[in-house]
């Protein structure tokens, strides 16, 4: 709440600077933020009394946006970008695939690395396990395994994370 909102019969004021002016009525305390030229804001409304301060509102609540753009300008999106093998895979399409997910984890992003089963296939699970320990190995310089091989529904899927 600020200026008129502040309903209250008493609060406890904070000037400008950060100095304790006591409980004082809130008539008064508008009065004296009118004589400065800034406004009344209620920062504690549960305190008895409650607290309020003496300060320029638009300019807080600029830096407060100020503050928050920049905050979301630091944040690093960790995108998961997916590669699909299948169990019949050939030794130079793995290592093309290796390096695909060598490149998105230089990048910093996850990699979810997939081998989708059709039909019988499904019965050469251990071979395709063997085929993503291997893609583990040729990658383990750039990343490390955030989820082991699991089987999902008709696909064995494995996460690998960039080092850091």
């Amino acid at each position: 709440m600020i200026n008129e909102q502040v309903r209250d019969k008493e609060v406890r004021l904070i000037d400008e600077n950060g100095a304790q002016l006591g409980i004082v009525s809130s008539r008064e305390a508008q009065k004296l933020a009118d004589e400065r030229k800034l406004d009344l804001v209620k920062i504690a409304p549960t305190a008895k009394p409650p607290v309020c301060r003496i300060m320029d509102y638009g300019k807080y609540k600029f830096d407060q946006t100020k503050k928050e753009k920049e905050a979301r300008k630091k944040q690093k999106t960790v995108d998961i970008k997916e590669l699909r093998l299948s169990p019949s895979i050939d030794t130079h399409d793995v290592q093309v695939k290796v390096k695909k997910a060598i490149e998105f984890l230089k990048n910093g992003d996850k990699v979810k690395v997939s081998i989708r089963f059709r039909g019988r296939e499904i019965g050469h699970s251990k071979s395709a396990m063997i085929i993503l320990e291997n893609f583990a190995k040729d990658v383990d310089e750039y990343g490390i395994i955030d989820k082991p091989a699991k089987m999902e529904a008709k696909s064995l899927v494995m996460f690998l994370a960039p080092k850091n």
